[in-house]
């Protein structure tokens, strides 16, 4: 069995070879050939932790992807802004489908990370204008220098404008994201005026109360709801539900878990019925996605473990190409 430790993962999953890997695979979530119970969480007695488990199985994505079987396990503690972990801690196992035995054993933290960004960058890609240039994050951890590097590999982005509800951490991610190469970073004290300019617009918070408001969001703009994967969080407020077209990854994770969508279910602004469909639909053409450059766009990820298994099937191959990782006998 090969484990990969986060360099490993790092260096064997680019973020847009992920956003590639992860269009088939959400397209057959949408067909169905996949076994996925709901993600199940666990408070830890004693602290603000707790732990999450996403067991998943997903059928053949093309003629080159065997079936793969597995599961993730997290721990997610809220973290310092300085500290060296991850607020999601983790590994993810991967088995083999056809005799059920270990693939891999992948480092949880580095792979989410990868493949939340890749998702969002799927349905950007699928949903976003196509000149989309101007990219905004509300929000300045992990999530977000994830975000801009997947996010640029499927739009022409030339600008990048970022909010943080801590101004001064918001000005230090720029500052280093600015000092890799990334891109030259502006910092906005105004969520509202970052907002409006925005082509592109990721939250990517742990805030459980909306960060973002509807009446904020302009014509043609795409949005990405990332942070909240609770139904009691929320990043966004229902005016932003009620005036957008909205998608989602998985619809039953969607209605049983998605804050932003119950909250304005149950307030009796919209049904069920506004979510348009999944995006795994939208690339199998059985649902319209943008309809106008005027259409306001909203996928909401909540996250399924078929992307995290297709994903780290991916990192497997090409870190046995490359002779990355431990093998072990298991």
């Amino acid at each position: 069995m090969l484990i990969l430790n986060r360099a490993a993962v790092a260096q064997s999953l680019s973020h847009a070879q992920c956003v590639d890997v992860l269009g088939p695979t959400m397209q057959a979530v949408s067909r169905g050939d996949i076994d996925m119970p709901l993600r199940q969480f666990m408070a830890i007695p004693d602290t603000q932790g707790k732990m999450a488990v996403m067991p998943g199985y997903v059928g053949k994505r093309s003629p080159n992807d065997p079936p793969v079987f597995g599961v993730k396990i997290v721990s997610k503690f809220p973290r310092q802004p300085d500290s060296p972990h991850s607020s999601h801690v983790g590994a993810v196992m991967l088995f083999d489908a056809a005799e059920g035995l270990p693939v891999a054993l992948l480092d949880g933290a580095e792979l989410t990370a990868i493949r939340t960004a890749a998702a969002s960058a799927l349905a950007t890609r699928a949903l976003a204008r196509e000149g989309s240039s101007t990219l905004v994050l509300l929000g300045c951890g992990e999530e977000a220098r994830h975000h801009i590097q997947a996010i640029r590999s499927v739009r022409p982005i030339s600008q990048v404008i970022v909010w943080g509800r801590n101004p001064e951490r918001a000005r230090a991610f720029a500052a280093q994201q600015t000092s890799t190469g990334a891109l030259d970073i502006q910092v906005e004290t105004d969520p509202q005026k970052a907002v409006q300019q925005a082509d592109v617009l990721c939250t990517v918070t742990s805030s459980p109360e909306p960060i973002l408001k509807g009446e904020w969001l302009q014509p043609g703009m795409h949005v990405n709801l990332v942070g909240a994967a609770v139904k009691a969080s929320a990043e966004a407020d229902t005016e932003v539900v009620k005036r957008s077209s909205f998608y989602v990854d998985y619809l039953p994770s969607a209605l049983a878990q998605a804050g932003e969508l119950l909250n304005t279910i149950e307030a009796g602004v919209v049904t069920k019925d506004h979510v348009l469909g999944e995006i795994g639909a939208v690339l199998e053409g059985d649902v319209e996605g943008r309809k106008s450059d005027d259409d306001i766009t909203v996928y909401k990820s909540l996250g399924v473990s078929a992307q995290d298994l297709a994903a780290g099937l991916c990192a497997v191959s090409n870190a046995q190409k490359n002779g990355i990782g431990t093998d072990v006998d298991w």
